[in-house]
């Protein structure tokens, strides 16, 4: 049987019926002094979330453009003035001129062993067949002579030692083919080195090159007027001294080397010459000098005169000048031989 509509509008016995709202009272001059009911309001404190921690510590660092983390906060601490200096943050090693890393493991490693090499000379354990040149005045070690032409092992110290000169020397023109090379060999290392090649004629140096200083003011004291101050029992006398240029004066500009127009017959070029810093003045370069008359030349024994040098510094300008027994020795140019 089909069910009446307004059973459809019946109100639902389950739902409560919602209390009357209370009427205002009618006494509006109640009692000001009730006391008023009084509600309490508490307040829980949240406990630390640690994931949230973490996010705020993570926000102060940015990821950079290329992936790598870069810190928000700035430090401003300073570390260092940079004044336009060469060696900002090297350390320049004034015996060896090695610059490095001071602190650096890796360098100060490599700056100790190229120190060793600098000061000491360059390791050799020895070859085979060496090419020893004898001299009978040579003790405590021995001068191998090395020719263009021997094998690959010779020729690569050779260029070894050569880098270690041109550090000092210059670069670009201490070796060539035609050299002669010697190299003198004490306790398994290369201490000296001496390069020489055959030449035919020199260029005495002048006098004043070979003092190497300018000697064009001599003092020539003279009387011109002379006063006589007396103080009691004391007398003083004023002289005046008068600097004349002598007549012999020759212009030399710093570190030339003045010389003759005219040539004279050499044989022996000193190309270049290198000892070891630890290893200076123990004759070692007169040795290499005695190799080099020696055995330049297979059929004569050349002597010293006709020894002439290149591009001499002032600590070779003493050698030659002791070794040859005349402050005018000779010198040559190497352009003449390199072609």
């Amino acid at each position: 049987m089909q069910p009446k509509i307004s059973l459809f509008f019946k109100p639902s016995t389950s739902t409560s019926k919602t209390p009357d709202p209370p009427r205002p009272s009618t006494n509006l001059f109640a009692d000001e002094n009730a006391k008023e009911s009084e509600i309490l309001i508490t307040y829980k404190r949240k406990s630390r979330n640690p994931d949230r921690v973490s996010e705020k510590v993570d926000s102060s660092r940015v990821m950079g453009k290329a992936g790598k983390v870069l810190n928000k906060k700035r430090n401003y601490a300073q570390f260092h003035l940079e004044l336009g200096q060469s060696d900002f943050l090297l350390h320049t090693c004034t015996t060896c001129g090695f610059k490095y890393a001071a602190g650096e493991e890796e360098d100060e490693k490599v700056h100790k062993g190229f120190h060793k090499t600098h000061t000491h000379g360059i390791q050799f354990k020895g070859w085979k067949n060496e090419r020893v040149i004898d001299l009978p005045a040579l003790e405590g070690g021995r001068i191998i002579l090395v020719l263009d032409g021997d094998p690959p092992a010779q020729a690569k110290k050779v260029q070894e030692v050569v880098k270690m000169m041109e550090m000092e020397l210059g670069d670009g023109w201490i070796f060539k083919k035609q050299c002669k090379v010697y190299l003198y060999i004490s306790s398994q290392r290369v201490s000296g080195c001496l390069v020489a090649e055959p030449i035919d004629k020199g260029y005495r140096i002048l006098s004043s090159s070979a003092d190497g200083r300018n000697d064009d003011i001599s003092t020539k004291k003279a009387r011109l007027s002379a006063t006589t101050l007396q103080f009691g029992g004391m007398s003083f006398q004023r002289e005046i001294t008068k600097r004349n240029r002598s007549e012999k004066h020759i212009e030399v500009p710093n570190g030339a080397i003045l010389c003759e127009k005219e040539a004279v017959p050499a044989l022996c070029g000193i190309r270049a010459i290198w000892v070891s810093p630890s290893n200076r003045r123990k004759h070692i370069a007169t040795h290499l000098l005695d190799a080099a008359r020696k055995s330049l030349c297979t059929d004569t024994i050349i002597e010293r005169s006709q020894l002439a040098f290149s591009q001499p510094t002032s600590a070779g300008k003493a050698l030659a000048s002791s070794y040859i027994g005349t402050k005018t020795f000779l010198v040559y140019t190497t352009i003449d031989y390199d072609q």
